[in-house]
């Protein structure tokens, strides 16, 4: 099924996330290397949908921490498009420093600059609640698929409750500040951008995929797609 123009312009939003530049995009790094034991478990537990060989694409990777730790578990090609430069250069210092091979690039995620059927395994965590064009990106991700590759968007789930968010904020690890600047940051932006799990099953439904499988997972979801 085809994306709705209407549809989409009713769902775009305007993006309500912290500018990932600059001080802020270094401060997010800081916090997110806090959290690499969450990035190796993430990278063990989709290592078995993702065969050597295959062209992975990780759309927002950030600092590129989840990339790195895919990258030392198997023969892959693995890219990473964000739309911010800073994390654009900040992965590929991290990926260099780590000595594993991995290529970033700048982009947009609701126009990206990839060819059709680029990719057999596309992944994106924590960041579709701020893209302006939800329904977009998610076609984008049909677009850049090749047939019978699959994708899979982790995100926060805007229902989780206050205990939940503060169990999850308590188990990164974080020093006293930067504790209190991330649960504001969790109470105050990311559960108002973030999606109930029959929006997102809208979304998908006015794709090209149809149809998603949804798993709840801590604070979050994970949200399956096939082409």
């Amino acid at each position: 099924m085809q994306t709705s123009n209407t549809t989409e312009s009713k769902l775009s939003k305007a993006y309500k996330g912290i500018a990932m530049e600059g001080p802020i995009a270094v401060w997010y790094a800081q916090i997110t290397r806090n959290d690499l034991a969450r990035h190796r478990l993430i990278a063990g537990q989709l290592r078995k949908h993702i065969v050597a060989g295959c062209h992975v694409l990780e759309i927002a990777p950030g600092p590129g921490f989840f990339c790195i730790e895919l990258a030392k578990l198997g023969s892959y090609e693995i890219m990473g498009m964000d739309i911010s430069k800073s994390f654009v250069e900040m992965a590929r210092r991290n990926a260099a420093a780590a000595g594993v091979k991995v290529e970033f690039q700048q982009g947009n995620a609701s126009d990206m600059p990839f060819a059709t059927e680029s990719f057999d395994f596309a992944f994106c965590q924590a960041a579709f609640k701020n893209f302006t064009q939800p329904i977009q990106a998610i076609a984008e991700m049909y677009r850049v698929l090749r047939p019978q590759g699959s994708a899979v968007i982790i995100d926060l789930r805007r229902d989780a409750s206050r205990q939940e968010i503060r169990h999850h904020i308590k188990s990164m690890g974080l020093n006293r500040i930067n504790e209190l600047m991330t649960t504001w940051a969790f109470q105050n932006m990311l559960l108002k951008n973030a999606y109930t799990l029959s929006e997102m099953e809208t979304f998908v439904a006015q794709t090209q995929f149809g149809k998603c499988h949804i798993e709840v997972d801590d604070i979050g979801f994970q949200v399956w797609v096939k082409k």
